[in-house]
């Protein structure tokens, strides 16, 4: 390999990590924030269980006044009856004492209540106080390694921007510009060349350019995709290679009813991906990732029926169904970005579905069977 490409290669490993460990730095503080939010919750649960008891006192020491209210009136109402020289107004008197005591029981009915609701409303306040005490613990510890995760990517950041820069300094400065604006708009500068394939565009490559390319005298670029082109003679597996028949192991065939389904589409905007449906329920999602780097673009979208139902803009003559499968939980493990052990054989698997489509007798369209299959049921 030339010396310029094995620096950019060293450059292209550490613009990789760069990414990943600014992409996760910026998403600590919003992890923060929602842990911050979910003990904001416990918080107002208290609030909400100390203001119903402060609401009972008060409603309690409205009911006490009122019955003593209606105490005063009555006392007053006796001892006016004593005075009254009619039987109307003794009837009357009578009658207002009546509707005061009426007002007492009706109070002390609802003092009642009240007191049978304290023990209620003090459990719940115990709760929540406990329920807080611990989530504070939680969130405490949480925002601790959050920080300490924080620090720990900003100083493997500073060595990786540092051993960025020393490799750089290495390369040729015109090859250096042209690796960086390729980088920027196809997310990698750098593309391996295998089965006279530019690895980065799966553009095949005239027989001259490959031959030069795998005699490493001079810097070669895709005439498809401007990507830096260099060839690696130890990534040339036994998969990679015929066996003794001068033939290749026969692919298997996706199955068609499976609960997830991989895809690789040449055409995704203008990106290169693989996308994953997972069926599941009354429902499907879909998660797409570049092809090259592995790096998840977008949000995860979910919707109601099975893929081919939920994603129909997806199933294009150009998608090329792909062998791969992984639980849900594993794929969370990924986080933003497919491992390089699954990138691998989906990559590999993708090679194979391309000879299987260049092999005679057999059409440039055989690779995507599948998935037209899929489109008419």
């Amino acid at each position: 390999m030339l010396p310029d490409i094995e620096k950019l290669f060293e450059v292209q490993v550490a613009d990789r990590e760069i990414r990943k460990l600014r992409d996760e730095i910026a998403a600590l503080p919003k992890r923060v924030a929602e842990i911050e939010a979910k003990l904001a919750g416990h918080k107002a649960s208290l609030e909400k269980a100390r203001a119903a008891m402060k609401g009972d006192e008060v409603s309690r020491k409205k009911f006490e006044t009122n019955i003593l209210d209606q105490q005063g009136k009555i006392s007053k109402y006796r001892d006016q009856s004593l005075a009254v020289k009619t039987n109307e107004q003794y009837r009357a008197l009578m009658q207002e004492i009546q509707f005061a005591e009426q007002e007492i029981r009706i109070n002390e009915d609802r003092i009642l209540e009240l007191m049978v609701n304290v023990e209620a409303r003090e459990k719940d306040v115990k709760i929540a106080e406990a329920e807080l005490k611990v989530e504070t613990a939680a969130v405490e510890k949480e925002k601790a390694e959050a920080r300490e995760r924080t620090a720990l990517d900003e100083k493997q950041l500073a060595d990786w921007v540092e051993k960025r820069n020393a490799s750089r300094s290495g390369v040729e400065a015109n090859l250096l510009a042209h690796y960086e604006r390729v980088l920027k708009f196809r997310g990698s500068g750098l593309a391996e060349v295998r089965d006279q394939k530019c690895m980065g565009c799966r553009v095949l490559l005239r027989p001259q350019t490959y031959n030069e390319i795998k005699s490493q005298t001079q810097v070669m670029t895709c005439e498809s995709c401007q990507r830096i082109l260099y060839f690696d003679p130890a990534s040339e597996t036994a998969a990679d290679r015929p066996n003794e028949m001068g033939a290749h192991k026969k692919r298997a065939r996706p199955k068609s009813d499976a609960a997830q389904a991989w895809f690789f589409r040449p055409d995704f905007g203008e990106d290169e991906v693989l996308m994953v449906y997972i069926h599941s329920g009354d429902t499907s999602s879909r998660r797409v990732y570049e092809m090259n780097t592995g790096r998840q673009i977008g949000d995860v979208l979910i919707r109601e029926g099975n893929y081919r139902q939920a994603f129909p803009e997806d199933m294009t003559d150009s998608a090329i169904r792909l062998n791969g499968h992984w639980t849900e939980a594993q794929m969370e493990e990924w986080g933003l970005e497919v491992p390089t052990s699954a990138l691998d054989l989906l990559q590999a698997d993708l090679r194979a579905a391309h000879r299987d489509a260049a092999r005679p007798g057999k059409s440039a369209h055989s690779a995507q069977t599948d998935t037209t299959t899929s489109r008419q049921r």
